[in-house]
């Protein structure tokens, strides 16, 4: 029950109408369906008789397929012809268990060959001379 007369509004972006009239303390569902997917804001405004108070949440909707590309990315400087490799699939969220972008094919990244041909390099001194300096 709300006993201190507090009513608190919900909007989205800059919407003039709130989609959502609510007395607190409430659980309020955020259907992210009914939105396009990019950049949007929620605003929620509380009255408590004659005072007012406000808080803006920035947010981003991603319900559409995830869409990778490979071989361009933001604000690259290029020229010629340049293949890309293209990629859209579906994030799985209603599945129990996916990683995260596991059918996108992507090339390794050099920093991790770097650090695999490392370890290999320090394992192969080690290796010999460890045996050096073992007495007979």
């Amino acid at each position: 029950m709300n006993t201190s007369n507090t009513i608190v509004y919900i909007y989205i972006d800059d919407e003039p109408n709130p989609i959502a009239q609510l007395e607190p303390p409430v659980v309020f569902n955020l259907d992210t369906t009914k939105l396009i997917d990019g950049q949007h804001q929620l605003k929620i405004i509380s009255k408590f008789n004659n005072k007012e108070g406000i808080k803006i949440i920035p947010f981003t909707v991603q319900n559409g397929p995830v869409i990778h590309v490979d071989g361009l990315s933001k604000n690259d400087t290029i020229n010629g012809t340049v293949p890309l490799m293209l990629n859209a699939y579906d994030t799985g969220k209603n599945q129990d268990f996916i990683i995260k972008g596991s059918e996108n094919p992507r090339t390794i990244p050099v920093w991790v060959w770097v650090l695999i041909l490392t370890i290999l390099a320090w394992g192969a001194f080690y290796s010999i001379t460890s045996n050096m300096n073992t007495p007979n």
